[in-house]
């Protein structure tokens, strides 16, 4: 065969792109459904969080930024200076990182143990035959159903050391009025409480949901036994109830740890930054002052890092002890 007909045969395709045709003939109408959701979030959330990545190992601030002054158009001047941003912050060299970890921390912790807790009793008592079961229901699922916004400004208008419903309560005993907010600790209690009121309906719902999951014949079976109340609580739901405790638990720790609009709305520039956790705090950094842009985003990479750390630490375990 000579060289001119073997240049005319057609060459094999890369089986990479042979691949991702057979893909494209047998499940077009799949790639065409879910293209629109790979669009948004890459728009939404994966170039964001990109830039965001970029930034961080800048130097971006306000004033070396691109931005537009009247007719005058002043271009970039930041740099990059590598993974110098995220060793000022693990270095404790910024001297915010590690205090805000540690309240971050507390807070997390505080807030998902109350709400699972609370949530967990009242599932208890709502999973019992009881007068208008339905009625409590609904009532306690509102906090749930309404913006948390609004649900904060409520709060914020009732703990108000002038109008506040609560000055009005102890001032009609002959109390003194509080200013509620006044220190860090109180505004430390106050935001725990307001996250506490809004998350509880959502654990309630979802351990009630396990509780109803439950075969009756186990509690018939224990109590036929001699088992007490309690024993049958330890032995019974608490072990029928892990599935749903841990993916609730997990994800009320990355909720909490991420929950800005509570303690931004709840306390808004009346705070010495003792309340921030790392997401407000990296909310200031960028958008007060001197907007340090590189810096709220090394922030935002290094939430977004602990967050998926503990997610597979938690997971793991978890599945550790389920096959246990």
């Amino acid at each position: 065969m000579t060289t001119a007909a073997i240049d005319k045969q057609p060459r094999p395709r890369p089986r990479l792109l042979t691949s991702v045709k057979r893909s494209w003939d047998k499940h077009w109408y799949a790639w065409a459904m879910v293209a629109p959701v790979v669009i948004v979030l890459a728009a939404l959330v994966l170039y964001p969080l990109g830039y965001g990545f970029y930034l961080s190992l800048t130097n971006a601030n306000e004033a070396n930024v691109a931005r537009d002054i009247g007719a005058f158009h002043a271009p970039a001047t930041y740099h990059l200076v590598g993974l110098d941003n995220y060793w000022n912050v693990v270095s404790g060299a910024d001297g915010d990182f590690y205090p805000r970890l540690t309240w971050t921390v507390v807070w997390t912790f505080c807030c998902v143990a109350f709400q699972v807790g609370i949530g967990m009793g009242l599932a208890l008592l709502l999973n019992r035959e009881v007068r208008f079961r339905l009625l409590y229901r609904t009532l306690l699922i509102l906090p749930w159903a309404v913006p948390a916004f609004v649900g904060v400004f409520a709060w914020r208008l009732m703990l108000n050391s002038q109008f506040g419903v609560f000055n009005d309560i102890i001032t009609s005993v002959g109390l003194p009025a509080q200013n509620w907010l006044a220190t860090p600790l109180a505004q430390k209690v106050a935001v725990i409480m307001v996250n506490v009121w809004i998350g509880v309906p959502f654990n309630m719902v979802a351990l009630l949901g396990g509780l109803q999951s439950i075969p009756k014949e186990l509690y018939e079976a224990a109590e036929m036994d001699g088992a007490s109340p309690w024993q049958r609580f330890v032995n019974v739901t608490l072990p029928g109830l892990r599935p749903v405790t841990n993916t609730v638990i997990l994800l009320g720790c990355i909720w909490t740890f991420n929950m800005f609009a509570v303690i931004y709305l709840l306390l808004g520039n009346n705070t010495t930054g003792e309340t921030d956790i790392l997401v407000t705090y990296a909310f200031r950094k960028a958008f007060t002052g001197i907007s340090d842009y590189a810096g709220a985003s090394t922030y935002g990479i290094v939430i977004l890092a602990l967050l998926l750390a503990f997610s597979t630490f938690y997971r793991r375990r978890t599945l550790k002890t389920e096959q246990a």
